[in-house]
């Protein structure tokens, strides 16, 4: 370990299975004895994890370089390293088109952290792309707030959408041992953590690769809601045809894990979802929102608009599925061609515009439905953990079960003083588009 970096700076960028990757690496850092600051003025060492899934996040990830970079003019800044997704994907282009980088890490290298600071420290700009250990058992470093974390249960995709650059980043589908993850959940319960959310790029195909090959999702989540001090379970990023009914039941009958299912879909016509290699039928995925609505689970659902050779007759089938399911939760963004993938060699781009007035079509049906659903609930009393204090309001803040942290919207609370990290019983007052207000019960 070099004696000349002290302190260290983290960027991390992305999604929350980065998150996961950024707090393992500040605690494999701080169990070096480096301290971490926030301040990257101060910091002797920064590390930017990049995201590389869409173009947007491409350019995110680089403005983030450069701007730490200018730290070594500005600042004390002396070793300036890379990793996550776009160094995985782009090391050569970022070696070469950025001077300032020392070294580059990919998503599985971690292990190799020691090796890359003394590789740096004797003048070489190490590179590490190798497929190394996805799951390292390491100290670790919230960035989340106290009572709340992440939990990555697998690593890696096997279901190849046409779409997607996540194979070719983070390669086949991994889960990580049953064992681990109950203890790291058991860890966290014992720091003080009372929500636990379980993520992957496939939650719902966890364990397929483990045993018998049977999906293992279900008695996870029964293990780990099982654990003392836990208060809530969720799952996010299901796949539409793992999820099966065994998974909604595990959902639905266990009283710590919320009611809530996380299910990206991209669309509802079957030829679309064919040319996106999607699995499952328009029929299936129906039947999976008539299960959850029996159940009373809440379906939060992702859309891609502009898929190459998405007519304006599929784009409109797409409009009618949605004001009939009436998602409670709907994201939706406009598709972006992802070099080396399958669909950026398709035919019949679409223009940009007409993606951006798809966009802000499906986005107006969706406000409206959402707004009815959170009107729906004013009069109602449920839980809420309370997150935090809002300055320019001057009011306390937090989220029922029905809400994932920073995907969903809050709670507003007024009256009366609450606590960080406190569940309060609160009734629901007003309502928002995507917002509620309530007050202590």
């Amino acid at each position: 370990m070099s004696q000349s970096l002290k302190k260290v700076g983290l960027v991390s960028l992305g999604c929350a299975k980065n998150r996961v990757d950024s707090e393992n690496l500040l605690g494999m850092l701080r169990a070096r004895g480096m301290e971490i600051v926030a301040d990257p003025a101060e910091a002797d060492a920064i590390f930017v994890n990049t995201c590389g899934f869409i173009e947007s996040a491409k350019e995110e990830s680089i403005d983030a370089i450069f701007e730490m970079a200018q730290y070594k003019k500005t600042g004390r800044l002396k070793r300036l390293f890379v990793t996550g997704c776009l160094s995985q994907r782009y090391p050569d282009a970022l070696l070469d088109e950025i001077p300032e980088i020392d070294g580059i890490m990919g998503v599985a290298d971690y292990a190799r952290l020691d090796e890359m600071l003394a590789d740096a420290e004797s003048g070489h700009r190490p590179c590490y792309t190798a497929n190394g250990a996805r799951f390292l058992k390491t100290p670790r470093v919230l960035t989340t707030p106290p009572f709340s974390a992440y939990v990555k249960i697998s690593d890696g995709c096997d279901n190849r959408c046409a779409y997607c650059a996540i194979p070719l980043i983070r390669g086949g589908y991994a889960s990580r041992p049953f064992d681990d993850i109950v203890a790291e959940c058991r860890r966290l319960a014992e720091d003080g953590v009372t929500e636990l959310t379980l993520i992957a790029q496939d939650t719902s195909r966890y364990g397929c690769d483990l045993g018998d090959g049977h999906y293992l999702l279900p008695e996870l989540l029964e293990a780990v809601s099982a654990i003392d001090g836990v208060h809530w379970v969720r799952v996010l990023y299901c796949y539409p045809d793992s999820t099966d009914d065994r998974l909604l039941d595990a959902i639905a009958n266990l009283p710590k894990v919320a009611p809530y299912l996380d299910l990206p879909l991209q669309h509802i016509d079957d030829n679309l979802l064919k040319r996106m290699n999607r699995r499952g039928s328009a029929d299936w995925i129906k039947s999976r929102i008539a299960e959850c609505r029996k159940r009373g689970i809440l379906v939060r659902t992702t859309m891609i608009v502009g898929f190459p050779g998405e007519t304006d007759a599929q784009f409109q089938t797409l409009l009618d599925f949605v004001r009939e399911a009436k998602f409670e939760r709907l994201g939706a963004f406009t598709y972006s061609a992802e070099e080396g993938t399958p669909a950026a060699r398709m035919p019949d781009q679409i223009p940009e515009e007409v993606k951006n007035a798809r966009l802000d079509q499906l986005m107006m049906l969706q406000q409206a439905i959402s707004m009815d659903f959170n009107e729906s609930r004013v009069g109602t009393t449920c839980e809420v953990l309370v997150e935090g204090f809002d300055e320019e309001t001057g009011r306390f803040y937090g989220r029922s079960i029905l809400e994932a942290p920073e995907s969903d919207g809050c709670i507003w609370l007024e009256g009366g003083d609450y606590s960080p990290g406190e569940y309060v019983s609160v009734a629901i007052t007003g309502a928002e588009a995507y917002d509620l207000t309530g007050r202590r019960a």
